[in-house]
């Protein structure tokens, strides 16, 4: 009704003089537009609203309450609010410390990330993920390689297709490969946690028994640190001995192999894992082979593909 006898006093005006400026009569919010909103304040007439002014009539949307954190997105879902650790319909009721993990959680509690429920374990001072990360927003088959565009690789599928590869048991056993580039974006370790750099993995490494100097070499260091890491199933035997660990220390370090050269390599023999930190051109990484109780630290190619673990900030 506004609008009709707006335009009717505007055409009036206009037929006694041609100096004043009409507004759009279909412009109901006078904002200097006419889009949804105008029609939306028109329906008002007929008794719907759109209290968040997100385009939607209040009729059918679920969430009207501008505190809530999706009350833009999908209007069949309810109301979410941002808890204590910054996530949108999460169940944190309290982070004091700022330490990025629930004050009801501690570690060797689970954490859940995109789904997924980490599994995790104190080592020294620090808080690790326990098993190898399965962030996977797309596959590449082992052909695929770059050291600038990340790459995502499931040991043994030469796909495309994320479901697949996420159906295969060497998905659900031994997670993802990735190249550096893939290893370093945000999405792969939760809010709180990180990629560890080649000084973190020499933290761990200094706490199961390694001397400053020993973790700060090459090759193989230490003495039994990598029998302390390495998961107590799952390795092939060496020369008729176990290639298994004790995994005193509760990392599970699994053989999941790698990717280099277009071709996957090693799976139940070696685990390979990226740090951080970068060696000139190349990474530092972390190795454990059956038949060898020591960790193994190199520079490998950014392009080839390693398994990740995140340590909490």
């Amino acid at each position: 009704m506004k609008l009709l006898i707006t335009a009717i006093t505007c055409l009036f005006t206009l037929g006694i003089t041609a100096q004043v400026d009409c507004p759009n009569p279909y412009d109901g919010n006078g904002d200097g537009e006419v889009n949804t909103l105008d029609l939306l304040g028109f329906l008002t007439v007929f008794g719907d609203i759109d209290t968040d002014s997100d385009g939607v009539w209040d009729s059918v949307d679920e969430c009207v309450d501008l505190a809530a954190c999706n009350y833009a997105n999908d209007p069949t879902e309810a109301c979410s609010y941002v808890d204590a650790l910054g996530v949108c319909g999460g169940e944190c009721e309290g982070d004091e410390d700022n330490d990025g993990i629930c004050d009801w959680s501690s570690c060797g509690d689970p954490i859940e990330h995109q789904g997924y429920s980490y599994s995790t374990v104190q080592i020294g001072e620090q808080c690790w993920f326990s098993e190898n990360c399965r962030y996977l927003p797309v596959v590449s088959p082992s052909s695929a390689s770059s050291v600038t565009s990340p790459y995502y690789y499931v040991y043994g599928y030469e796909g495309a297709d994320v479901a697949a590869a996420q159906a295969t048991d060497n998905y659900d056993t031994y997670g993802v490969l990735y190249n550096w580039p893939a290893v370093m974006t945000e999405d792969i370790c939760p809010s709180g946690w990180h990629i560890p750099s080649d000084g973190e993995w020499q933290t761990m490494e200094i706490s199961l028994g390694m001397s400053e100097a020993q973790a700060s070499s090459t090759g193989d260091r230490g003495t039994d640190e990598g029998n302390q890491m390495k998961s107590a199933s799952g390795w092939n035997d060496y020369n008729g001995s176990t290639g298994n660990g004790s995994n005193s220390s509760g990392f599970t370090g699994l053989p999941g192999g790698y990717r280099q050269s277009g071709d996957f390599y090693s799976n139940g023999n070696v685990g390979l894992w990226w740090s951080a930190s970068e060696s000139g051109s190349d990474s530092w990484g972390r190795g454990l082979f059956n038949g060898n109780s020591k960790v193994t630290r190199n520079s490998y190619s950014q392009s080839r593909g390693l398994s990740a673990r995140c340590v909490k900030d």
